[in-house]
């Protein structure tokens, strides 16, 4: 026993100074690699461009107008209601609220990997040779297209059509039974938009987004038993409900229509969060793929006895890319190598 105590004390200052080196190795500050990461994924960003033109042009084009009778009129003569969520609102807490997130983030650990992949949410990877899209603007422009494309096609009343199409309560119906309306041309317009419910779909896109991101951060999924971290994941999801409900007490949609609006957005964002971040609850959950591919490359690029001490602090893994082993303690010298806040023991899952 004492000569493993002597030969675990000899090993120890090697290990610390090892896994230091591997902690500088996986700092990518924006100053030195971010115009990099942009320009490898400058088509990414041109793909993106083009979701948004696409998106414009449904928000702008007629709905199919559906044809509308007298007697489907008594779900549909609700009041008119302003918005209690207006629409200028939802890209700020879908999109600016996780980005301010990701930033947050990008300064605690100094990974531009990390922020980019979050932000723009495409992953290229260097050893699997294909470029994995996804991420917080592709769900939810992706969510945007999918929502105003079923809008369009649909067609469906909203709650208060009644008024929009009749705003003197006076309703008027051709031969054939059909509405003619004889309200605003946009609130008539407007009103053929009830399914899905965009507000929903943004919402569970973005937050649900955010949800995800979180669980993987804080390691929510570490089997320790944590409730405040289930919270904190919990929160933006119910943020997005509220949203959600809101739609309905206005009397802008259907339940149904939010039902469908979320049900989207959650799919959506799930689905493009999974293309290059692994499970929330794995152990390598809370980093994108391309942060472990950049680190393995650059750890293979370099030779030297350094390179290979440091590289036997990493094991690869099937899917994950590379796996952080933790240091075995009992040695001085990596007292000073761990957490130094109670914000760095939740994001390690401690």
């Amino acid at each position: 026993r004492l000569r493993q105590q002597q030969q675990q004390q000899q090993q120890g200052p090697p290990q610390s100074e090892r896994a230091r080196e591997a902690a500088k190795r996986a700092e990518y500050p924006i100053r030195t690699y971010g115009t990099k990461v942009a320009w490898n994924h400058l088509h990414d960003w041109l793909i993106l461009m083009l979701l948004v033109i696409i998106e414009v042009g449904l928000f702008v084009i007629h709905p199919f107008y559906r044809f509308v009778g007298k007697d489907m009129m008594g779900d549909l003569r609700y009041p008119m209601k302003d918005n209690t969520v207006p629409l200028w609102a939802v890209p700020i807490y879908s999109v600016l609220l996780p980005i301010c997130v990701s930033i947050f983030f990008y300064y605690r650990r100094k990974d531009v990997y990390d922020l980019h992949h979050s932000v723009l949410g495409n992953a290229h990877s260097a050893l699997r040779s294909k470029t994995e899209e996804a991420g917080l603007l592709f769900a939810v422009l992706i969510t945007a297209v999918i929502t105003d494309a079923i809008k369009d096609a649909v067609g469906r009343p909203r709650p208060d059509f009644f008024w929009r199409c009749f705003p003197d309560g006076k309703d008027v119906y051709d031969k054939w039974g059909n509405v003619v309306c004889h309200g605003n041309k946009a609130d008539i317009k407007e009103g053929h938009k009830s399914f899905p419910s965009g507000h929903a779909s943004w919402s569970f896109a973005g937050l649900g987004y955010l949800s995800l991101y979180l669980a993987g951060k804080i390691h929510t999924f570490d089997r320790q038993g944590h409730i405040a971290k289930l919270c904190i994941t919990v929160i933006p999801l119910l943020a997005a409900s509220l949203v959600a409900v809101s739609r309905v007490d206005d009397y802008w949609h259907h339940w149904n229509d939010v039902f469908a609006g979320g049900f989207l957005g959650l799919v959506v964002s799930a689905f493009c969060y999974r293309q290059f971040f692994p499970n929330p609850y794995d152990d390598d959950g809370w980093g994108p793929y391309a942060y472990f591919d950049a680190l393995l490359e650059e750890l293979s690029d370099n030779n030297g006895d350094g390179a290979a001490q440091t590289t036997n602090q990493l094991t690869a893994h099937p899917t994950m890319g590379v796996h952080i082993v933790n240091q075995t303690q009992g040695s001085k010298g990596d007292s000073d190598y761990g957490p130094s806040s109670r914000l760095d023991d939740i994001e390690l899952g401690r």
